[in-house]
């Protein structure tokens, strides 16, 4: 009996076995430097006067999967923040953005950078709290 010899390329051994979960970073061998999609839990202090606003006191937001490329978004505007660790970030609040008293939406956004073209599911948006400003 003839011996048959098969070729598969290796983007053919990857599409066939990895990619198809698009998504599905578990499966996906490129996805190790996915980043996560940040959760948040809660904010320090929860209730704040516009006058420490004005003062410029810092926001704590105490949550999970926090990277240095995740910022506090506040209302709709990204800020610059110091990751103290992947469960916790601080940002210096001011009128800026943040124009009087009232309720304030605050959420977590992390880029997604680079790993999308190859199927993986990085960064996110968390859920909003509300931060209030008396």
């Amino acid at each position: 009996m003839p011996s048959r010899t098969y070729s598969l390329s290796l983007a053919a051994l990857l599409a066939l076995f990895f990619l198809p979960g698009c998504g599905n970073n578990t499966l996906n061998p490129f996805c190790g430097s996915a980043r996560p999609a940040p959760l948040i839990g809660s904010l320090s202090p929860s209730t704040i006067t516009f006058a420490e606003v004005q003062q410029g006191d810092t926001l704590i937001v105490n949550g999970s999967h926090f990277v240095a490329a995740s910022q506090v978004v506040i209302n709709t505007t990204p800020l610059s923040a110091t990751v103290v660790s992947d469960q916790q970030l601080k940002v210096t609040l001011s009128s800026d953005v943040i124009s009087g008293p009232g309720t304030v939406k605050v959420s977590v956004l992390t880029p997604s950078g680079n790993s999308g073209d190859v199927g993986c599911t990085s960064g996110g948006t968390s859920s909003v709290l509300v931060l209030t400003v008396n």
